[in-house]
């Protein structure tokens, strides 16, 4: 897969509000009210994640989920593929309470 151009991953990140990209990586910090919610968060991502075939860096923290995507096999640089899983991380974060 073919690393994005800039201007590609500024136009798909309007599509994404609270992500941004830095050092060729897509990124988005997420609050929850507790760590339950958090850690459950990281599970559900876990689960998209193996059906994707694509794994982003997490980290976990008491009430705070810091996701980081990049495409290692495309040179740790971003492609179509950290949007597709940013996405997908987007449609389920609400339902765990992220903000």
């Amino acid at each position: 897969m073919d690393p994005l151009t800039d201007k590609e991953i500024e136009d798909r990140l309007a599509e994404l509000p609270g992500w941004s990209s830095a050092e060729d990586r897509l990124t988005r910090a997420y609050v929850f009210d507790g760590h339950l919610p958090a850690a459950a968060m990281v599970v559900h991502i876990a689960q998209i994640q193996e059906e994707l075939d694509h794994h982003a860096d997490l980290h976990l923290g008491y009430h705070e989920l810091t996701v980081a995507v990049t495409t290692h096999s495309a040179g740790h640089k971003v492609t179509e593929r950290d949007f597709e899983l940013a996405r997908r991380i987007e449609e389920i974060a609400s339902g765990h309470g992220a903000r």
